[in-house]
């Protein structure tokens, strides 16, 4: 025991014998923290002049320099002739130097310097705050990590924060030393992520509107939100701005907001106004699992978002919409309600159809079992709508009604047979209408209506036949499905439909669908997919005076049959596809629909290629306003060995012979720089217009994509 207390205290001693030398020599080691070598120095106090081939390391900094005077204590340096400072991912060389080691802040002169990865700048005089913080004046900066750089700023000042941003003033942007446009402040991002700034500006020429150009600002509030502001100006016609705000909060709380407004100038028409637009989604969860949906499309003027919008699908479809929509669902139950107003305008008759629902709600009920298999469900839903042409509710003639309807349903389904499946359901109609029509009149009248019919709807698929196809080592490859089904659905009659107001008119379902459906599918690592699906159908309608066909004649008669509806989906990949069907009619012996929809490769490969073509026949003659032919083509390519990508689109009316739209975008990848020009021609216009854009993208600098369409596609 003696001799471990004996060894307990010489380690005692030992431990403190050592703390005290440490103490001793704390303030050497301090003064050791910088190491100087020169080929010659000289020490005044805690002042070291050094010179030839000075080198200083202290910490993680190290300086070269031809001439160096340092204070050991302070830590101040002041170094002349060929001065390099090298920091952790950055290096600056200059001509002098006076700052501190300790707070690196400092004034720099005829400095270069180089900021890990890619930025490089240059400045007659650099004041550096700390280690955040440039101050630079007559300088110039780029990310081009070229040798000699393909592009650059060059501004009268700049605020430089490493790895966040340089905001310049007086900024000129140069390609190879040639000065290509001014902006007096300009932002630029030095990381990846969202920054605050100004986009690349767009610039062109459209022969309607004049000189065009479009500048956008990108403003990062937050993580969960941003805001776009755009500019677009168009010397012939006038000046449009637009303000775009984005957001998601926690709770599944997003949306976002669209405001553009375009004020004409005098060179501009007379009759024209200035125009707005405005969208909005927004989606939001409430108290008690309620959710708040809002969905907002409008446009002060359907003929301003055809001659202006550069977005082809959208400037042909003219459409207003808005509507608010709550519901909650829990169990077996769905309740919703919602308020709506959808126009649809018809630029050839110069009017829009507006349907209006004010308000529209519903209860739910779904797959109650009663007894297996015997299931309950049930729908009931109040509707208060108004529904006609513009000029008929400007004279307050649209046709108007509100209803309850109330919907129980029994379903009873079969599967115990594995070869065929049988669905029935069978459904009483309830309906109280609070106006009708008067007796023998179209003339509404406030009488309530109440009104109930059954409905029986039977649906046989099978019997199901299959054959599976296999490889050479006997592995399954190919399974070949044939469904055929057969659907009977039967609405028995109301005698006082004729007094029921409805949008257009009052059918009945009453029909026998019969119908094959074939799949072939191929084997996967996980399971199988549809390789290729074709589907063919028609309804046989018994009472056809009271069918969807009853207001289509041919030869003077009702038709019995409907088209022979038919479809064909070939997927042997995601990149690869062909989706077509048609609509054939057996009284004209025509086709009354084609469309074709096929799929070559993604934009993201070498080339790609997609065409939709769609036709449509009048079959009726006298009813059918429309019949359409048109085919879409849109497709790119890269040029092998060229860092050039181009995309192409366009779109004819086979009916009419003539195109609507044509487009051609060119991006070349200029190492760090990104040059891309886009023409567009716009037939479909009163007078058809070509329009001229081009743009860059720099490193971390994206394009302005405009309001009404951008140069994307």
């Amino acid at each position: 025991m003696s001799k471990i207390r004996c060894l307990g205290l010489w380690l005692s001693i030992a431990v403190l014998a050592s703390n005290w030398l440490s103490a001793q020599q704390a303030p050497a080691a301090a003064a050791s923290e910088i190491n100087l070598v020169a080929e010659h120095e000289e020490r005044v106090g805690n002042v070291f002049r050094a010179w030839g081939k000075v080198r200083i390391q202290y910490r993680e900094l190290t300086l070269f320099a031809d001439w160096i005077e340092i204070n050991t204590e302070t830590k101040d340096v002041v170094a002349r002739g060929s001065v390099s400072l090298h920091l952790p991912d950055e290096a600056i060389y200059m001509e002098e130097l006076q700052g501190n080691l300790d707070s690196t802040e400092g004034i720099l002169e005829n400095v270069y310097g180089q900021l890990k990865p890619t930025v490089s700048y240059g400045a007659e005089s650099v004041e550096r705050d700390n280690q955040e913080l440039y101050h630079l004046d007559k300088a110039w900066l780029t990310t081009c990590s070229q040798t000699t750089p393909r592009w650059r700023f060059s501004c009268s000042r700049a605020n430089f924060k490493k790895d966040r941003y340089v905001e310049m003033w007086n900024a000129v942007f140069r390609i190879k030393n040639i000065p290509v446009f001014y902006l007096p402040y300009f932002r630029y991002p030095l990381h990846q992520q969202r920054a605050t700034g100004f986009l690349m500006p767009q610039a062109g020429y459209n022969g309607q509107k004049g000189f065009t150009f479009s500048q956008s600002f990108f403003w990062a509030m937050r993580r969960n939100m941003d805001a776009t502001f755009n500019l677009d100006y168009y010397s012939a016609r006038g000046a449009g701005a637009a303000a775009e705000y984005r957001y998601i909060f926690p709770g599944g709380v997003g949306g976002q907001a669209q405001l553009y407004y375009f004020r004409f100038n005098n060179q501009s028409l007379q009759d024209e106004k200035n125009a707005y637009i405005l969208r909005l989604n927004h989606s939001q969860p409430l108290p008690l699992d309620f959710r708040l949906v809002a969905d907002i499309d409008y446009q002060s003027s359907f003929d301003f978002l055809r001659e202006f919008d550069n977005n082809f699908r959208r400037a042909v479809v003219s459409n207003r919409s808005s509507q608010i929509y709550l519901s909650r669902s829990w169990s077996y139950f769905n309740w919703n309600v919602r308020a709506s107003r959808f126009e649809t305008y018809y630029k050839s008759r110069d009017r829009s159809i507006i349907r209006l629902n004010l308000p529209e709600a519903g209860f739910t009920a779904s797959k109650i079992r009663l007894i297996s298999p015997l299931y309950f469900s049930f729908s009931s839903a109040f509707n208060r709508w108004e529904y006609g042409w513009d000029d008929q509710f400007e004279a307050g003639t649209q046709r108007r009604s509100q209803s309850f309807a109330f919907r129980p349903t029994l379903t009873l389904p079969f599967t115990s047979i594995p070869w065929m499946t049988m669905n029935t359901a069978f459904t009483s109609n309830l309906n109280y209408y609070f106006q009708s029509y008067a007796p023998g009149t179209s003339q509404v009248v406030s009488e309530p209506l109440f009104t109930q019919n059954h409905s029986l709807n039977v649906e046989f698929i099978g019997p199901v036949f299959v054959k599976i196809f296999y490889d050479g080592e006997g592995q399954p490859k190919l399974k070949h499905i044939l469904e055929p089904t057969v659907r009977f659905a039967y609405d028995s009659l109301i005698s006082t439909s004729d007094r029921i107001i409805t949008q257009r008119f009052f059918y009945r379902n009453n029909y026998l669908f019969y119908g094959m459906t074939n799949h072939f599918m191929v084997k996967q690592e996980r399971g199988s997919r549809d390789l290729v699906t074709l589907i063919l159908g028609q309804r046989y309608y018994f009472d056809p005076e009271t069918s969807p066909l009853q207001n289509y004649q041919v030869e003077g008669k009702i038709p019995e049959y409907s088209d022979v509806e038919a479809s064909l989906r070939i997927y042997p990949s995601n990149r690869y596809y062909l989706d077509f069907s048609a609509g054939y009619n057996p009284y004209e012996s025509e086709f009354s629909r084609l469309r074709l929809g096929l799929n070559l490769g993604s934009p993201a490969e070498d080339r790609f290629l997609r065409i939709n073509w769609y036709k449509s026949t009048d079959p009726f003659r006298e009813v059918v306003a429309f019949s359409r032919h048109q085919i879409n083509l849109y497709g790119g390519f890269k040029i092998p060995g060229l860092p050039l990508e181009t995309t192409a689109e366009l779109d004819y009316n086979i009916l009419e012979k003539e195109l609507l739209y044509s487009a051609l975008a060119m991006v070349y990848h200029y190492q760090c720089i990104d040059f891309k020009a886009d023409l567009r021609i716009f037939y479909f216009r009163d007078k058809p217009e070509a329009q001229f854009s081009f743009s860059l993208e720099l490193g971390n600098i994206g394009r302005t994509n405009d309001f009404l369409g951008g140069l994307g596609f």
